[in-house]
């Protein structure tokens, strides 16, 4: 299967986790990224069926504004997806809810937990572990995070790859496979992510404080999410 998929064109399932679509709109982010190469978005909390995994080379699984400590029916349908395409050989990667929903599929919701400390707003990921989805990147990064569940201490064939202050587990990889999650958002800009922030803080959502001093704390663009979906699509 592997094999059959790198000879076909990268064509990109991606696993759209909104919650509340006219707010959030993961798939629309990733697409900045991904331009030239054919993608399909689901909706899996809207019902969608999950089309044949044979159809693509790569799949992405985006952020939710759902909780991963709080099961929907939805939940289990992507764990099925995920587990299908780690067999398959199909690479994935996986941001936010995606992340942790990757070690909720892979093994099991006992390594998960609701986080300490919440990031909301940017964040310095620390390399810690040599990939070459990695590799070359500022050490540390400069990236978008807004979440409130982590995975603590994965089990093996996890590997840590990079973390921030508030994070130990926020880059992983699943052994030696294709499999990778990301705690944060790359995918989202600078730009972008300070007109979520104050869509957010209009709509009276919380936490308040925390996105008052995200604004505040602005960074510059930085092209990282740009380097991360070129290689991986290499893969």
């Amino acid at each position: 299967m592997v094999g059959i998929l790198r000879l076909m064109p990268p064509r990109v399932l991606i696993v759209d986790n909104a919650v509340h679509r006219f707010l959030f709109k993961p798939a629309w982010h990733w697409r900045a990224h991904l331009k030239g190469v054919e993608t399909v978005a689901v909706n899996l909390p809207s019902g969608a069926a999950v089309p044949p995994l044979d159809r693509f080379t790569h799949v992405i699984l985006t952020g939710s504004e759902a909780s991963i400590l709080d099961p929907k029916p939805w939940f289990e349908t992507e764990a099925e997806l995920i587990r299908h395409a780690v067999d398959r050989g199909i690479p994935i990667l996986g941001s936010c809810f995606g992340h942790e929903m990757l070690v909720h599929a892979l093994s099991g919701p006992e390594y998960l937990r609701r986080a300490d400390r919440p990031e909301v707003g940017w964040a310095e990921v620390e390399i810690v572990g040599f990939d070459p989805l990695f590799d070359g990147l500022p050490d540390p990064w400069s990236t978008f995070v807004f979440h409130f569940g982590e995975v603590i201490d994965p089990p093996a064939p996890w590997r840590v790859l990079g973390r921030t202050p508030l994070c130990e587990t926020h880059v992983l990889r699943y052994g030696d496979r294709s499999v990778w999650g990301i705690q944060a958002h790359p995918e989202i800009s600078s730009r972008k992510a300070r007109i979520f922030l104050r869509f957010t803080l209009l709509l009276g959502l919380r936490p308040a404080r925390q996105i008052l001093r995200a604004l505040r704390n602005v960074p510059p663009r930085n092209d990282v999410a740009d380097t991360i979906v070129r290689r991986f699509l290499e893969v």
